[in-house]
């Protein structure tokens, strides 16, 4: 039977749908907006109607409603609500286990905007439970284990990848509900009720994680930082054994697609043409004031939760370091092609983003695109997020430095790759010509860690970049010697821009040594010296690379002895930094040594042949001449580092890092986004 416009109206008015005091012109509110109303206003308007629940999760669901109506509650009004959004709570949950998907989608939705909301009033003062306010604490573990096995259904299911994308969507807003993520307690039933079977097949599959992987990967990483200093955290323990080969490469692959992406845009915005007079004219002004592959970095926003997930893996499962050591052809970017169509479980996604390489038989790995984008994000160190984001890589490279298996494929002079790095455009050098060699990857390492070490002598000194960014290097020549790896590299490049660096601490000494101790760092960067000096005949590519050591510290030696005088005058002054100036004037013995046994030498070479100033040929001759003669103090530990520890020293930089990630997140996820069209759309077929 078919009712009438005039009688649906009637029956409309009868049952008081419309509006106070409207009239039949005025337009209706949602039929789903009038019930929302009912629940918040404390009535249960599905109390003797048993088809209620079937009829409501079939009607579109409006999260912008029920998230401002939450927004205009008062604590005391939300409290009193508690039993009905229990009651709403549990039934989105029932919901999830039905089949038919229009009722399963409104369910997600609704469970989202309820979270959100209760969540949003929560930020105050209050003294409620979010627990007890969502789901009531005497059902909370039956009802938390009920949602997250349903969730993990629709995930692992054959199942469209809108409804996938909205279950991941829920977890996330659930585990980002607060800033600081170990504060939030309902975590607890995740960690009993574990979801990383779920995010393991997502990442396994080649076409899910194109589709899916970021939001899975993201969700595993703030769960591997839930109370990770407090206790036991299930997440970790089971990310530190995993050792399925197809999940592990495809979170390789998502890390690695996220990074090439960044690089990819990079290299757009710095090639972008300027156009105009106008334009010329203000990035010239503009770029007075910040260098121009500053202003061109900053425009591109590094991703945080990638390079914290890239750690969280690297630090946690030694397996994982042999994806990022795979070679593939960079046609691709790992197990699977970026280039693969999406037409994922159910809908078609479009095709992804591409970039051909210039050279489609390139050979590249992981490592390769994470080292090209640590070159672009130490650009830009001046801005907080970007200091944040390039102290996360020099940890990531600290880790991975002092893994075995790394280091070994690092030096393997039978695995070379071609590595672009970006450099910083500086006024007293030319303008970089990229060094398209392919060699083992250690050398870019080495060629990331000398551009940093060149490029950020600046007034606001990054002291400790430095610190990590020495120590960087100093494991790869503990793995050389230990080894025995005779790396072909110009190892001037690095020996000058420590002498560049001890320049310029001391040049800077009064407004450095009142801000940091740098006679801890030029302890590090002596200790280099040493290190080469005692044992850089067991790993220096040839006995000239050795004799060209001594020439730079003999040629340099005013540096040294002005560093030497320094600390000198400070160990003896009983400053602050009596104690590192005092080391740093022990360390300095062999350099000394070398420079007072050779200075005279020359000199009496240079006068006995009547000549004022000598080549280099001629002073490595008198040096290669004069080494029976030298006597070096044997110095310990030389070879020794000591390994990284996240706990505790730095545990307040990654609570900050996951507090700033999940801020993020908070930021970019909306109505608009939880209650897109093209989610429907996947199911208007049935009805």
């Amino acid at each position: 039977m078919t009712t009438t416009p005039e009688k649906a109206d009637k029956k409309d008015k009868e049952s008081g749908l419309l509006r106070k005091g409207s009239s039949s012109k005025k337009p209706l509110k949602e039929k789903v907006v009038q019930i929302y109303e009912s629940f918040f206003k404390g009535e249960d308007p599905s109390l003797g109607n048993p088809n209620f629940w079937d009829e409501f999760f079939l009607m579109k669901a409006n999260v912008a409603y029920i998230e401002k109506a939450f927004s205009k509650m008062t604590p005391e009004q939300l409290v009193a609500l508690k039993d009905n959004i229990n009651l709403l709570c549990h039934r989105c949950i029932l919901t999830l286990k039905e089949d038919y998907q229009i009722r399963v989608v409104n369910a997600l939705q609704t469970m989202c905007a309820l979270i959100r909301g209760v969540y949003g009033k929560s930020l105050g003062d209050y003294g409620f439970d979010i627990i007890n306010i969502l789901v009531g604490f005497d059902a909370a573990e039956v009802q938390m284990q009920r949602l997250i096995e349903s969730v993990h259904s629709i995930l692992t299911g054959d199942n469209p990848a809108g409804l996938k994308t909205l279950s991941l969507k829920l977890l996330l807003i659930l585990v980002t509900a607060t800033d600081n993520v170990s504060q939030n307690t309902i975590l607890e039933y995740i960690m009993i009720n574990s979801v990383f079977e779920s995010v393991v097949q997502i990442l396994a599959n080649p076409m899910s994680r194109q589709v899916h992987g970021h939001d899975a990967l993201l969700l595993l990483t703030i769960l591997v930082n839930y109370r990770k200093y407090e206790s036991v955290n299930p997440y970790i323990v089971k990310l530190s054994i995993l050792d399925d080969e197809l999940a592990l490469n495809g979170l390789g692959w998502v890390i690695s697609s996220a990074l090439t992406e960044f690089n990819r845009k990079y290299k757009e915005k710095k090639e972008e043409p300027q156009s105009g007079w106008l334009s010329s004219i203000t990035s010239m002004v503009g770029n007075i004031f910040v260098g121009d592959s500053d202003s061109v970095s900053a425009k591109v926003r590094t991703n945080d939760s990638i390079l914290l997930a890239l750690y969280e893996a690297v630090h946690l499962n030694r397996n994982f370091i042999t994806v990022l050591t795979t070679s593939h052809t960079e046609t691709s970017s790992g197990p699977s092609s970026p280039t693969t169509t999406r037409a994922v479980e159910g809908t078609r996604e479009g095709p992804l983003p591409s970039t051909p390489p210039p050279d489609s038989s390139q050979t590249t790995n992981h490592m390769v695109t994470f080292l090209q984008y640590c070159s672009i994000v130490m650009q830009d160190i001046k801005d907080e997020q970007r200091l944040c984001s390039f102290k996360l890589c020099l940890v990531i490279l600290t880790c991975i430095a002092e893994d075995q298996y790394a280091n070994s494929f690092l030096h393997d002079a039978n695995m070379n790759f071609v590595v672009h790095l970006y450099r910083m455009p500086m006024r007293h050098r030319k303008i970089a010509v990229p060094n398209t060699s392919s060699r083992p990857l250690a050398c870019a390492w080495l060629d990331l860690t000398v551009e940093f070490i060149v490029t950020h002598m600046m007034k606001d000194f990054p002291m400790e970049l430095y610190m990590r960014c020495l120590g960087i290097v100093h494991r790869l020549l503990c793995y050389q010697k230990k080894c025995r790896v005779r790396l072909q590299y110009t190892w001037k490049d690095l020996w000058t821009a420590l002498i560049n660096l001890v320049k310029f601490m001391i040049a800077q000494e009064a407004h450095l040594a009142s801000r940091h101790n740098i006679f801890y760092l030029a302890i590090k960067v002596v200790n280099l010296f040493n290190l080469f000096i005692t044992y850089g005949d067991t790993f220096l590519p040839s006995p000239t690379s050795y004799d060209e050591l001594y020439y730079e510290v003999i040629r340099m030696h005013t540096v040294f002895d002005n560093l030497y005088s320094m600390a000198l005058r400070h160990a003896t002054n009983h400053g602050e930094h009596k104690d590192s100036a005092t080391r740093l004037t022990n360390a300095l013995v062999n350099i000394r040594a070398i420079v007072n046994h050779f200075t005279p030498k020359i000199d009496s070479w240079s006068a006995a042949n009547h000549l004022s100033s000598l080549t280099e040929d001629q002073v490595l001759e008198v040096v290669r001449s004069n080494y029976d003669t030298l006597t070096l103090k044997l110095q310990e530990s030389l070879d020794q580092y000591e390994r990284y520890a996240e706990k505790p020293k730095e545990s307040a930089f990654f609570t900050q890092l996951v507090r700033s990630i999940i801020s993020d997140f908070r930021k970019s996820i909306s109505v608009a986004t939880l209650q897109q069209e093209t989610v429907l759309q996947e199911f208007s077929h049935i009805h």
